[in-house]
């Protein structure tokens, strides 16, 4: 926060770049999600953002294998950026990405990565949309109940 205080033009960027790559990264896991063709700007801002975090990048030995390390990301204002696009093209490219699902929640446009045993995970949260859209079902079932139970009052009342 104190870097982007004393840069305000820089962060005013870095923002810009993010909500960029956010529409793209969201839009890129829709197409995908639909089986349809990315829309090449998508797939433009991703890869110039991987450009960007790649310059990052430094190959580093570790216990006689190597690994990829990130160059002084505490400096940096988008460092969070090469991050964020590295581990989106890396779902993008694996096997994973058949498990990317959207939210069943009625008014939620989250998309989350369905770790579940038997993949059959339907809502972003739980506590959130799930609890929602229960509520809401447990609500409508009481309705319906107290609805028909007035009915049968009426018509016994009539009797």
């Amino acid at each position: 926060a104190g870097v982007a205080r004393r840069h305000p033009a820089q962060a005013a960027k870095v923002l810009s770049r993010t909500v960029a790559l956010r529409r793209a990264l969201y839009g890129l896991f829709k197409n995908a999600l639909d089986g349809s063709q990315p829309a090449p700007a998508y797939l433009d801002v991703l890869s110039r953002e991987l450009a960007i975090a790649r310059q990052h990048q430094k190959l580093s030995p570790a216990d006689r294998r190597f690994h990829w390390k990130w160059d002084r990301p505490q400096r940096a204002l988008d460092c969070i950026l090469w991050r964020v696009c590295q581990s989106a093209a890396d779902l993008l490219t694996s096997s994973e990405l058949s498990q990317v699902r959207r939210c069943g929640g009625p008014d939620c446009g989250w998309m989350f990565l369905d770790t579940s045993r038997n993949h059959s995970r339907r809502w972003c949260d739980m506590q959130d949309c799930g609890n929602l859209v229960k509520v809401r079902r447990f609500r409508e079932r009481s309705a319906k109940a107290y609805s028909l139970a007035s009915k049968r009052r009426q018509t016994a009342s009539k009797t």
